[in-house]
């Protein structure tokens, strides 16, 4: 939209030039005001990217005196539900009094770890955990949900190094990897910790943000589990130099920059360009499909501890212009220019408030452009934005 204007003020000025020796001098002082006045709109950031405000009465209540502990993961499916992916084991003695026995307290039991809801935040169904025929991760921490309405997992805990493929009421499909001591970025057969998953339905193909224990993008058949093919930062080959840190006292160094440190997301876009976020590095990089390197972009370079870049969805536009950015040590949602990384905008800030945010981990976004966060740490909350304009 900016690019557009700033050619359309381009115009006005060539017309200008080519005019002004044809009017009288007070006519020349009125255009200049007059151009003066229509540009001025166009500098700086892009004032008209899109604003949130949190809906404070999205969700409604669990049933059963259920409640969410950490919301490690929320995706939303073409039907406009979203889906939340949460953590049982993270809710304290307290918080799950009723279900201790005997029990400590009126309230409250842990809501299963996936829970789909209508637009409107009505829980509909629930379920997932340990099963016969698949490994439930020790740690739950990413959701996406494809195309055609399966339902991947993945989780981060020390041994974990599957992903898990189900229908929509929790039918186990597929299971690519397999738990167990971590091995390295050169094994195929299995993952390290996997942080983030996106389908490219067209393609038939798994990416996945391999990062908590590995440093790679690693690409499989998403209805095999065949490995395809995998890199590292700049598109390199992972580099085998250890796990990968998940939190620094320091921002990252030069050397620290050459590769991946904890990949925590990757994004396709309709374009075909595909976004990593790499997080304890403070940015965003740039692929191929293929994995040839094309840009990155830095996202508060300055932020130490578990980094700034926690996750990342693209705007709903044709051109799909913006990045919004979940922020997690810092604790706000961002809006970036695609083209060229730019902050156009922040939503929230450290709270607990509706609106607020303590460690926003993960993001999804609906046909609408309704964005949906989920806390983690202490947080332990989905919370509703919509946009502002």
């Amino acid at each position: 939209m900016k690019r557009k204007a700033d050619a359309a003020c381009q115009l006005v000025q060539d017309h200008f030039l080519r005019k002004t020796v044809r009017t009288t001098l007070a006519a020349t002082a009125v255009s200049v005001v007059a151009l003066l006045g229509a540009c001025a709109t166009h500098s700086g950031p892009d004032t008209s990217a899109t604003r949130f405000k949190v809906d404070a009465a999205w969700p409604q209540a669990l049933p059963d005196q259920e409640i969410l502990g950490q919301v490690a993961g929320v995706a939303t499916s073409t039907d406009d539900h979203v889906w939340v992916l949460q953590r049982p084991g993270s809710l304290t003695e307290d918080e799950r009094g009723a279900a201790l026995n005997p029990p400590l307290s009126s309230c409250c039991k842990p809501a299963p770890p996936v829970i789909e809801f209508d637009a409107a935040g009505k829980p509909l169904r629930a379920w997932g955990g340990p099963g016969q025929g698949y490994d439930w991760p020790q740690n739950e921490h990413s959701i996406y949900v494809d195309k055609q309405g399966y339902v991947w997992i993945s989780g981060n805990g020390d041994k974990d190094g599957q992903i898990l493929k189900f229908t929509r009421d929790g039918k186990f499909v597929l299971q690519i990897g397999k738990p167990g001591p971590q091995t390295g970025n050169r094994d195929t057969t299995r993952l390290g910790r996997p942080a983030g998953v996106e389908v490219d339905t067209d393609a038939r193909e798994l990416y996945v943000a391999d990062g908590y224990y590995n440093r790679r993008v690693i690409v499989f058949d998403s209805d095999t589990g065949a490995y395809k093919r995998m890199w590292g930062g700049y598109g390199k080959q992972p580099a085998d130099i250890g796990p990968a840190s998940s939190v620094r006292r320091d921002p990252p160094t030069p050397e620290q920059l050459l590769q991946f440190s904890n990949p925590h997301c990757v994004r396709v876009a309709r374009d075909g360009m595909v976004y990593v976020c790499d997080r304890l590095n403070n940015r965003i990089q740039v692929f191929q499909k293929d994995g040839a390197y094309v840009k990155e972009f830095s996202v508060a370079p300055n932020t130490a501890g578990p980094g700034s870049v926690w996750d990342l969805v693209l705007s709903r536009d044709p051109a799909q212009e913006y990045l919004y950015v979940a922020d997690g040590r810092n604790n706000q949602l961002l809006t970036l220019s695609r083209d060229t990384g730019q902050v156009l905008a922040t939503t929230g800030h450290s709270g607990r408030y509706a609106g607020d945010f303590h460690w926003v981990h993960d993001l999804a976004i609906d046909s609408q452009g309704n964005l949906y966060t989920g806390d983690v740490d202490t947080g332990k909350r989905v919370q509703k934005f919509t946009p502002t304009r």
